[in-house]
């Protein structure tokens, strides 16, 4: 990681931590901010047994200010909504993943105008996946206290430990957000933040085909057409019943167990009681109506059934080593993390399709930094 040798400036802790206590104080706040005056925004939240993450607090700042914010406050905040949904106004937050995803369940808004700066910092010669903590500690030499971060933030009220930790979650995203612009300025990729921000936002929030979902099960592969087509069912089941009852995948059927049961292809009650790992309660709830799943499945046209995709076989993992070579020259001569320039399933797909052809990576803001190796990978992809 790029060290500081002088400690950056940042907003100093502030002695009383803030809540916007109604909708009516959050939308004054929101109004009151210079135009495109960057908002620094982290979610807390809990997802231990549930399917979708429940919000349990919203921290905002801008222009000096720190706030925190109660759920209900910020669902009835117009203004909150417009603001995430504002391509106009940059959005500060670190490894935002999580959030997006609270962001369009429980509001069902799709933000715009997102900074991650987990990314920005990687682009930045930081390292790939840097903690927060750590880098707030390279960079400010400040230490954060993260004793409170598993802590239950569904219960009130907070203590002033988890008051002071949610505050400081974002006290130093601006200050980080600057030293970032400056030094993809240094690198000429000062618009590649927010175009990688955009892609992986624009990734996360497409539309999810739940008849699709099987194809994410890897260890599928080795399964025959007719199975795969079993597993399909039974994989789309399990996405919309996790849904419908707001309880973890794994919680109701784990990926293994689909596999089983898709390999097995049972046709009673006691067939599928007898597959081990399977439990009663899920027989019992669930049987009948899974061995209509398998039934239909194994009167399916095969044809129709895309194909999990298998493993690199032997060749293509020579292939894949020496394209690797190409992307690794490119990444350690810009100091930008492999996992960024070119993650694994990407340079896979390059060698299962043998072309270049429509793949996201050599567009953008990396298509000037592998411009000098395209030639060099199409010679090889396609010999």
């Amino acid at each position: 990681m790029t060290q500081s040798h002088t400690a950056i400036p940042v907003p100093p802790a502030p002695e009383t931590i803030r809540w916007l206590e109604t909708p009516e104080q959050l939308d004054q706040w929101l109004n009151s901010l210079p135009s495109g005056c960057p908002i620094a925004l982290d979610t807390e939240f809990e997802r231990v047994s549930t399917f979708y993450p429940i919000p349990g607090l919203v921290q905002l700042g801008g222009a000096g200010d720190f706030w925190l914010v109660e759920p209900n406050v910020a669902e009835a905040s117009a203004q909150f909504r417009l603001m995430l949904s504002d391509g106009e106004r940059p959005k500060l937050l670190y490894a935002m993943s999580e959030d997006l995803e609270l962001f369009r369940h429980w509001l069902q808004v799709q933000p715009q105008g997102l900074l991650d700066l987990q990314i920005g910092a990687a682009l930045a010669g930081a390292g790939f996946s840097v903690g927060y903590a750590r880098l707030v500690e390279t960079l400010f030499e400040e230490t954060l206290d993260k004793s409170v971060t598993r802590s239950d933030w569904l219960s009130r009220p907070l203590s002033p430990e988890q008051e002071r930790y949610a505050v400081d979650d974002i006290r130093y995203l601006e200050p980080l957000a600057n030293w970032v612009v400056a030094k993809l300025k240094e690198r000429n990729l000062e618009h590649a933040l927010a175009e990688e921000s955009r892609r992986f936002a624009d990734e996360a929030a497409a539309p999810e085909d739940v008849n699709r979902h099987y194809l994410k099960l890897r260890g599928g592969w080795t399964l025959l057409p007719a199975q795969q087509a079993v597993l399909q069912r039974l994989a789309a089941w399990r996405e919309q019943e996790c849904r419908k009852v707001d309880r973890p995948r794994n919680r109701v059927l784990s990926d293994a167990l689909l596999i089983a049961i898709a390999e097995r292809n049972p046709d009673s009650l006691s067939d599928l009681s007898g597959i081990q790992g399977v439990p009663g309660g899920i027989v019992k709830r669930y049987g009948e109506h899974l061995l209509a799943l398998i039934r239909a499945g194994k009167n399916a046209a095969t044809a129709d059934v895309e194909p999990i995709q298998r493993p690199l076989t032997r060749d293509q993992q020579a292939l894949y080593k020496s394209v690797k070579k190409y992307f690794n020259k490119v990444a350690q001569e810009f100091d930008i993390p492999i996992e960024i320039m070119a993650p694994r399933k990407r340079i896979e797909k390059v060698i299962q399709d043998r072309s270049l052809q429509g793949q996201a990576f050599f567009e953008g803001w990396r298509a000037t930094l592998l411009g000098s190796v395209v030639r060099d990978i199409e010679e090889l992809v396609k010999s």
